[in-house]
């Protein structure tokens, strides 16, 4: 355990402590001396020697401490040294808590949850996924190095990332029975599209109208396509839109996507100010096919060539409208589950230094505290006269 200041120069504020002393000395002078006219007569006799007398020590004492206690309140102390080396023991949700109590060996040993906050092993059992490999790093960064950490995990995992985690300490990964919950991934919902175009403009109608229908389960009653024309009112963001309307894209549109709306343009559609910076669909010769970019809070895209089995083959293909609905769907997230054994940690990572204990909070009590106590001596009506 050592004291060390991380503003070592606040401690100037000791030369404070002068203060308090003048003032005590100071009260000698409020005794004024009076003469008798009888002792005019009396043999004057040598003055005293003079000494230095400090009246109220409980008082002046009281202050010097204060004084000094703010001195290094300034210089903003810290104590190192007084990690907690009890040994850890963290759990995966899906674990039974009354069998992971039985991995620990030594009685010391502090458990909980491997979940955010790192609940105790008393609370309930956490219902969310955690990340495992996030949370594992956090706690090898937050412990002291020297603290023992064993990790009780069942036989499936699920919300691991794509590495397996580097800690910077050799990690105790006991594999029990059971499994965590799998992630069921919502069925894809019926997708409207929305199409505006020029009266009488047919090109590419049928393709889309195709596609959409393809998307809609057996039983669905909705329409699979909206068609109106340019001037007809847009849908809501949340509804992507096909803009089959060659020539400059209007503001109102632009101001649509910027909202958070998902909008594919025609081949012959320009767009003011906007350039596009990725491809969203290719072909099997790797030529792209629509292209994309984001635009305020929503994503614009671009068909690359008119929609035309002669420009665009695909068009006619089985798989046109699983592609096609790619383009408005969100990405997938990433496989997470993975077998306890392929995730254990592996240890050599860069060890973390372990924060010292700030005092100032304590100190500021302890000074605030004091105030007041020194206050109250020094304004008691049993007191006299004081500095």
């Amino acid at each position: 355990m050592s004291l060390a200041f991380l503003l070592p120069a606040g401690l100037a504020a000791l030369a404070a402590l002068l203060l308090p002393l003048l003032l005590h000395l100071a009260r000698r002078h409020e005794q004024t001396p009076t003469d008798f006219a009888a002792l005019r007569w009396l043999r004057q006799k040598p003055k005293p020697r003079h000494r230095i007398r400090f009246d109220e020590w409980p008082l002046l004492l009281l202050r010097l401490l204060l004084l000094a206690l703010l001195a290094l309140w300034l210089a903003r102390p810290v104590l190192s040294g007084l990690d907690d080396d009890r040994p850890w023991q963290v759990v995966v949700p899906g674990v039974d808590a009354g069998l992971a109590r039985t991995q620990a060996t030594d009685p010391r040993t502090r458990l909980h949850w491997l979940a955010p906050g790192f609940p105790s092993l008393d609370a309930p059992a956490p219902t969310d996924t955690p990340a495992i490999g996030s949370l594992l790093r956090q706690l090898d960064a937050e412990l002291p190095p020297g603290v023992a950490l064993t990790v009780v995990v069942p036989s499936t995992l699920q919300g691991a990332d794509a590495e397996r985690p580097t800690l910077s300490r050799d990690v105790a990964w006991n594999i029990v029975d059971g499994a965590m919950p799998a992630t069921n991934a919502a069925p894809p919902s019926p997708l409207a599209l929305v199409v505006r175009q020029a009266a009488g403009d047919e090109r590419g109608l049928r393709y889309l109208r195709a596609a959409a229908r393809a998307w809609q389960p057996a039983n669905a009653t909705a329409a699979p396509l909206q068609v109106g024309t340019p001037d007809a009112p847009l849908p809501a963001p949340t509804h992507p839109l096909v803009w089959q309307v060659p020539g400059p894209v209007p503001s109102t549109v632009m101001q649509w996507i910027a909202a958070g709306g998902t909008a594919l343009l025609d081949s012959d559609a320009t767009l003011d100010g906007v350039a596009m910076t990725s491809v969203a669909w290719r072909d099997a010769d790797g030529t792209p096919l629509v292209e994309a970019t984001a635009h305020g809070r929503g994503r614009v895209m671009r068909f690359t060539r008119p929609l035309r089995p002669d420009a665009m083959p695909v068009l006619v293909d089985a798989d046109f409208p699983h592609q096609l609905r790619a383009l408005f769907d969100p990405p997938a997230d990433a496989p997470s589950r993975v077998s306890a054994a392929d995730y254990a940690p592996v240890g050599g990572g860069a060890s973390y230094p372990v924060a010292p204990r700030d005092l100032q909070p304590w100190l500021a009590l302890l000074i605030a505290l004091l105030a007041l106590i020194e206050r109250w001596m020094a304004t008691r009506r049993t007191r006299s006269v004081a500095p």
